[in-house]
């Protein structure tokens, strides 16, 4: 097959991919658009998510007129968490079923899109709560159908979650991070308006356009969809199926505009123009890796983040400890990529000229290559040192690692095979830099 000549077929394992082309309007402005969108997807009654930080902003105001005008009936839900728990899912998906809404819409990050679409589940296909969460954390059953329409507006440049089947939580009773993972969660229609980057704090831009870096790069470098065995059933393909032409080609796109616009977008507040590309390239890596899978810095990220003491980062929510969820896997990064740089070089060192990477560096060199143009961009960006930076230490290494083992859905993504050894070796790698 002449697209994959550089994949390996390997006999019993699957030679086909599949591509899932997800509906979006991207441009300045088109928030306003969303009463019309709904309507043409049969929408009359509609809950709109949002979180508190928002609700007054002009975001939510837009959307909410648009559908007004459209005669379309709204119901505001603002409870949802940053950083969303098993809790905040329930309760907001209570609100979904309490309603008998016909359609969502989500204005927000990734924890306000990623909390619409399980309510839109729950609301859809009722369940004990861990029936649809990815094993072996819960029952890993699988959506049974389509659900609601659901459009999702973004007002971050960094998860992409507009363009991807998945919805991230942190399950308290194992103060770790999960997750549910199917086609169906995969908003309708996403509403990418690049206006809402303006006045986004540099904080958070460089933490979202960090996780965008990480969505693309771990794409590029996961394990490739022939390696995976051949399903009997082909509609049975895993939605996270490995590397493959289409996600390479994506990936590298959004590593390239991240690599020559997240610098300049982080510390020029006044380089709008670069915010708007960090947009863009938020949403191809939402494709990207909604189409092949992330691997092992998001899956070592849900440990950080769910066990954080007091680190409490500037621009962010300061009533309780967080570590945003774009800074937990860039500190993991660095450390992860000198150690998957030998199962993939040539992988490694193509994301390392796609971010603007200048040394002749050669396959033997390829993940600490990419390991120091992370490092040069966190130091650039005011990203902490390392995991120490966030409150983390040597006694720490054990918990993480048990932590991490469990994101199977993601670890068993990447280029080789993850014993927690190697975790507790990556997060030790990972506790300083500089």
């Amino acid at each position: 097959m002449v697209c994959c000549h550089h994949y390996q077929l390997i006999a019993g394992c699957d030679e086909a991919f599949r591509i899932d082309a997800q509906s979006m309007v991207f441009g300045p402005g088109c928030l306003s658009e969303a009463g019309a969108h709904a309507k043409s997807l049969g929408m009359t009654r509609v809950a709109l998510f949002t979180d508190k930080g928002i609700t007054a902003s002009d975001h939510v105001a837009k959307v909410k007129a648009s559908l007004e005008d459209a005669k379309i009936t709204v119901a505001i839900y603002d409870d949802v968490a940053v950083e969303p728990t098993d809790e905040s899912f329930k309760a907001g998906a209570k609100f979904a079923q309490d309603g008998k809404f016909d359609g969502f819409v989500s204005v927000g990050g990734g924890s306000v899109m990623d909390t619409c679409k399980a309510a839109n589940l729950y609301a859809s296909y009722p369940a004990d709560f861990l029936t649809y969460v990815n094993a072996p954390v819960g029952d890993g059953q699988p959506v049974p159908g389509p659900l609601k329409p659901h459009i999702a507006c973004p007002t971050t440049s960094g998860t992409g979650s507009e363009a991807t089947g998945i919805a991230i939580f942190d399950l308290l009773s194992m103060k770790a991070k999960t997750g549910i993972a199917s086609q169906h969660l995969r908003p309708s229609l996403g509403l990418v308006d690049p206006l809402v980057t303006h006045t986004l704090p540099k904080n958070v831009i460089a933490a979202t356009a960090f996780d965008v870096l990480s969505h693309a790069l771990e794409s590029l470098t996961s394990r490739p969809f022939t390696s995976r065995t051949k399903p009997d059933n082909p509609a049975a393909r895993p939605y996270s199926q490995g590397g493959n032409p289409w996600s390479d080609m994506i990936a590298k796109e959004a590593l390239r505009l991240v690599g020559e616009h997240m610098v300049p977008a982080v510390t020029d507040t006044d380089n709008l123009e670069a915010r708007e590309y960090l947009m863009w390239a938020s949403s191809l890596a939402g494709v990207a890796f909604g189409q092949a899978g992330c691997h092992l810095p998001h899956g070592m990220s849900y440990a950080v983040s769910g066990l954080v003491r007091d680190f409490r980062p500037e621009g962010y929510p300061q009533h309780q400890p967080i570590v945003p969820h774009g800074m937990s896997v860039i500190l993991n990064a660095p450390s992860v990529f000198r150690m998957t740089g030998p199962h993939a070089p040539e992988r490694h060192l193509a994301a390392y000229a796609c971010l603007g990477g200048t040394h002749d560096a050669g396959p033997s060199e390829a993940g600490d290559a990419v390991a120091e143009q992370l490092i040069m961009m966190m130091k650039a960006t005011g990203i902490p040192n390392g995991l120490t930076g966030v409150g983390y230490g040597m006694d720490d290494l054990d918990a993480l690692a048990d932590g991490a083992l469990p994101q199977k859905r993601v670890i068993d993504m990447a280029p080789f095979k993850v014993e927690r050894e190697h975790l507790r070796a990556m997060f030790e790698g990972a506790l300083t830099y500089w």
